[in-house]
């Protein structure tokens, strides 16, 4: 009866969420194709700016033509497009590689630029697209830039960029009405690519073996691009490793050794321009422990190690549902990541500074608030000190969940929300 109640009250938060948004006509403003704004972001940790650099008509949106207007609040930027009568018809949130980094200690001292790419439905008639930032000191959401677009630009390019091979793995009906994930080969040379194929086939069976995918499965679209590389493997750095690949990733992402990415997002996207997707994952062809997900940016992990399932269903938490880490005890680069001041935008973790708004109503009756964190509390959904990388101050639902650590069972039922919540954005 418990689980019952829970999965009921999941639902109508679902539901809740999705039917608050008044969205637009698809029809009315947007064509079938999509177009790709090539951004810049550079700065440093005080200062930011954010450059347009190209622009490419592409021929599929493979996004929801019913949801266009995201209902989330998610993620440290966002990206808004209005028509002439400054009406929002499309918008998003996301994070880049760039956020990460200003968070560090070299961006103190250095000034760096990040190349990113992000997608909108292809406009009819002229828009405006609005880039913004949210606050860390308030959480506030303060515009950075805005582009004015006209479809009918001659500069606007439709070269197709590269001729890879895409493959069907999985096909459940029309890309608009479902989720297409995209599986993205790296460091897979011509003569890997049945590699790459039994990879991603792989890598889609990780995904359905956990709920709440295992019970969405048919709301999902599995797609493989196989983009070949000169060489086998990924750069490692600090071990004096370097190979010629497609999209150029390597670990020792901000030192971290673990830590694996690709710094070219405009890269990632390339790649992907002749295919269906509304989610990005990137297979890195070796066997070395890491990985990294990005919230409507990228995924991508090794394709060969033991916990291969393990980080691939986690760093897919981060790109695809917005859900942060966490974790509290692993190295990271990060200096006071989060304000204790401000509520996070992620479900799954909360300073309490408006926690009704997260998964108070879910806390198990009885439950001690604070939970401690002792494993006689396992399966209690409640409110645990340590996550989003500090051991004090922010809480996460339970006592361990795959957004903690790859031992855990599962997903935790908050986590599980979110992300039927986000599929029900694609999918409903």
């Amino acid at each position: 009866m418990k689980k019952l109640i829970v999965s009921t009250i999941m639902l109508l938060s679902a539901v809740m969420i999705l039917s608050a948004q008044p969205q637009p006509v698809y029809e009315q403003y947007f064509t079938n194709e999509r177009l790709r704004l090539d951004i810049t972001f550079a700065g440093d940790l005080n200062t930011q700016s954010v450059f347009l650099e190209n622009l490419h008509k592409e021929e599929f949106w493979s996004g929801s033509k019913k949801n266009l207007v995201d209902p989330f609040d998610y993620g440290d930027y966002y990206y808004k497009v209005f028509n002439s009568n400054n009406e929002l018809i499309f918008s998003k949130g996301f994070n880049t590689l760039f956020r990460e980094w200003r968070t560090t200690a070299e961006a103190k001292t250095t000034k760096r630029s990040f190349a990113s790419s992000y997608w909108i439905p292809f406009p009819k008639e002229a828009v405006k697209v609005v880039f913004y930032e949210r606050l860390k000191e308030t959480g506030k959401l303060v515009e950075l830039e805005s582009f004015n677009i006209d479809p009918n630009d001659k500069l606007i390019s439709m070269e197709v960029e590269n001729d890879f091979k895409i493959n069907k793995i999985i096909y459940n009906g029309v890309p608009s009405d479902k989720v297409d994930l995209l599986f993205i080969a790296e460091g897979y040379t011509q003569e890997q690519m049945d590699k790459f194929r039994a990879d991603a086939e792989r890598f889609a069976g990780y995904l359905f073996d956990i709920e709440p995918y295992k019970s969405r499965k048919e709301d999902f679209n599995i797609w493989a691009v196989e983009s070949v590389s000169k060489d086998s493997g990924t750069d490692i750095p600090h071990q004096n490793i370097w190979k010629n690949t497609v999209l150029s990733s390597n670990f020792y992402t901000f030192y971290i050794d673990r830590y694996l990415t690709v710094s070219d997002q405009r890269g990632v996207a390339s790649v992907a321009s002749n295919a269906h997707c509304d989610a990005m994952y990137v297979i890195v062809n070796t066997e070395k422990y890491g990985g990294g997900g990005i919230y409507n940016f990228y995924g991508l992990s090794m394709a060969d190690n033991r916990v291969a399932a393990e980080v691939f269903v986690h760093e897919f938490g981060h790109s695809f549902a917005g859900l942060a880490d966490e974790y509290y005890t692993s190295e990271v680069a990060y200096e006071e990541f989060y304000n204790f001041n401000v509520e996070p935008w992620e479900p799954n973790i909360t300073t309490l500074v408006d926690f009704s708004k997260k998964w108070e109503a879910m806390i198990t009756t009885g439950a001690p608030i604070p939970t401690p964190n002792d494993e006689s509390y396992k399966g209690v959904v409640g409110l645990f000190e340590g996550g989003g990388y500090m051991a004090k101050g922010i809480y996460r639902p339970v006592f361990n969940c795959r957004m903690k650590a790859n031992n855990a069972e599962s997903f935790c039922p908050v986590c599980t929300a979110a992300i039927n919540r986000m599929i029900d954005y694609y999918a409903k």
